[in-house]
């Protein structure tokens, strides 16, 4: 039992001692050509100096710095360095500067003077940089600059993660790239893979493009984005927003779910929706999901809605296509048909497939309806419906009586109010409408239903309603008692009143489409540079004891000998 009992102790004494000795921490090893003791200017530092061929060497727990001049405090366990100071950790950073200090009880190096800062991917230059080992950060306050590949990184507030070859960017971030320029009030980028990610109020430009944004990522080398939060891509003659958007600079592409808006600065219009795609090089806009285009006039605004809207040309010669349910609404104008076709450049605005128009109680259908407007001032000139054309009117005192016209063509012209003022019925023109005594009680007030056919018929709108009705020509017509005429008679052949399909505000234009779900957007998290982190980089400086020799901080002056450089510090 006792040689069991000593076993045991003997294990746990060895384990003590083992735990002792790993937990004990190293000291700074130095080796110099010449040391010198001065007391009375530096109490209780050994001063080192180098000699012509080689500097002196300093490691440190896998950490190795040259300097040509230093003070060693081995008692505090710190060392001040001086004259082309080099520190390496491991294969992959490397930081050079005129002066260092360092602590080998905290782990941390102050350096200051033309300090360079390389890892694989990137170096880093600034005046003081910090360096935690313990961290494995360094930091700088004081203003820094970075150069990765072909861009230039600029910020006020720096810290560099070597874990994870991240730099974390604060304040007056700026980077400038042969390509295009991001600047950003807090910005993070990962050196290995050119990534950064936006948290602050950001712009990034390339010709003709500006992105602005507060959230937002961008890949620096494929020059290509995601956006959230306030993003807008100014092009030189469209503003596209959207809740998330994509950017594509090689592919002159971007993308954008959710509340979108893009607003044509030339053509006065804009286009919303919550999917849709730019082309920039191709000049085209592809949107849907409540897809609406609105064109500002001088005194009205004409609104598009269908499935899919497209916008496709020059500047000066537009083009928008709505597919599919499109409809069209204006304050005395409002129709719908399968597909609409907008030309902006002529002016002309095509109604494709079973339209209707209505202008006030007027409802017009045929086969195909066009609208022309002038083009440079956007105002409605006159219209033109082409084969089976067909004017309807429901007769204000009577819930089934129509007040019909109808004919091959139509050609109708608008007054300077936008409102349809004359019209012209072509070719095969008949008529029915009700005829009224407005001196009697409205149950006896009717008169007959005329009937009447002539090659043409000339009608004269006022506030939308018919005031007038001259027939050219030798019209044929009869006036028949309403007891004498059957109900199968009382409509003229191809008539079909869609009263109920009328769009009498912006909101029934969407009246027909399903109810809408927006994607729910995934965007970078929100993401402050903590309050502890920037008391951290302010406070750096007062963590240890700093020595400054002043003679290091000075630009060199060039020598006829200059020291050859030690072999491991080549």
């Amino acid at each position: 039992m006792k040689a069991t009992h000593s076993k045991y102790l003997l294990i746990f004494f060895m384990l003590f001692v083992s735990i002792s000795i790993a937990q004990e921490k190293k000291k700074i090893k130095v080796s110099a050509p010449y040391y010198d003791k001065n007391e009375n200017t530096h109490p209780g530092a050994t001063i080192l100096t180098r000699n012509r061929a080689k500097q002196i060497y300093i490691e440190h727990e896998g950490i190795e710095m040259w300097c040509d001049k230093a003070y060693h405090y081995a008692k505090e366990d710190s060392i001040s360095a001086f004259g082309n100071v080099k520190i390496k950790q491991g294969d992959t950073i490397q930081l050079t500067s005129k002066t260092a200090n360092y602590s080998g009880a905290t782990k941390l190096a102050f350096t200051a003077g033309n300090v360079l800062l390389t890892e694989p991917k990137s170096t880093l230059q600034t005046d003081t940089l910090y360096f935690d080992r313990i961290k494995q950060q360094a930091y700088y306050k004081t203003g820094g600059v970075v150069h990765h590949e072909q861009s230039t990184i600029k910020s006020n507030i720096g810290r560099y993660f070597m874990d994870d070859g991240k730099y974390q960017f604060v304040s007056a971030v700026d980077i400038r790239n042969p390509e295009y320029t991001l600047k950003s009030s807090q910005l993070d980028f990962y050196s290995d893979s050119g990534l950064a990610y936006m948290y602050g109020k950001s712009v990034i430009k390339h010709t003709n493009t500006t992105i602005h944004c507060e959230r937002g990522f961008y890949d620096t080398n494929a020059d290509l984005g995601y956006f959230v939060k306030n993003s807008k891509i100014y092009y030189s003659n469209r503003i596209f927003e959207g809740d998330s958007m994509y950017f594509n600079q090689k592919r002159n592409f971007a993308s954008a779910t959710n509340n979108i808006k893009v607003t044509d600065t030339v053509n006065h219009s804009i286009i919303t929706g919550h999917y849709a795609e730019v082309f920039k090089a191709k000049d085209s806009v592809f949107i849907t999901k409540r897809a609406l285009a609105k064109t500002l006039q001088e005194k009205d605004s004409i609104y598009i809605h269908a499935d899919t809207l497209m916008i496709t040309g020059k500047p000066d010669k537009r083009i928008i296509r709505g597919f599919h349910k499109a409809k069209l609404y204006k304050l005395d104008m409002n129709g719908k048909c399968d597909s609409i076709h907008i030309n902006q450049a002529t002016g002309v605005t095509r109604l494709i497939r079973k339209p209707v128009l209505w202008s006030g109680y007027n409802q017009i259908v045929g086969d195909s309806i066009n609208l022309y407007n002038t083009p440079k001032t956007n105002k409605l000139d006159s219209l033109r419906v082409f084969y089976n054309t067909f004017i309807t009117e429901k007769d204000s005192l009577a819930l089934d009586d129509y007040n019909q016209i109808k004919g091959k063509e139509l050609t109708g012209y608008f007054n300077e109010n936008n409102k349809l003022h004359k019209i012209i019925i072509d070719k095969n023109a008949e008529q029915l409408n009700y005829t009224r005594d407005d001196d009697k009680p409205i149950e006896e007030n009717l008169i007959g239903i005329n009937k009447i056919q002539a090659s043409k018929i000339h009608i004269t709108l006022v506030d939308n309603v018919i005031e007038e009705v001259i027939y050219p020509g030798n019209p044929e017509g009869s006036l028949t008692p309403d007891s004498m005429l059957p109900k199968n008679a009382r409509k003229l052949r191809g008539f079909n009143w869609r009263g109920d399909e009328r769009i009498l505000s912006v909101d029934d234009l969407f009246s027909e489409d399903p109810p809408l779900e927006l994607v729910k957007i995934k965007g970078l998290e929100d993401r402050k540079l903590q309050e502890e982190d920037i008391e951290t980089i302010k406070t750096l400086d007062t963590n240890q004891k700093i020595e400054v020799d002043p003679d290091f901080l000075k630009k060199p002056k060039p020598t006829k000998n200059q020291p050859t450089k030690d072999k491991e510090n080549e």
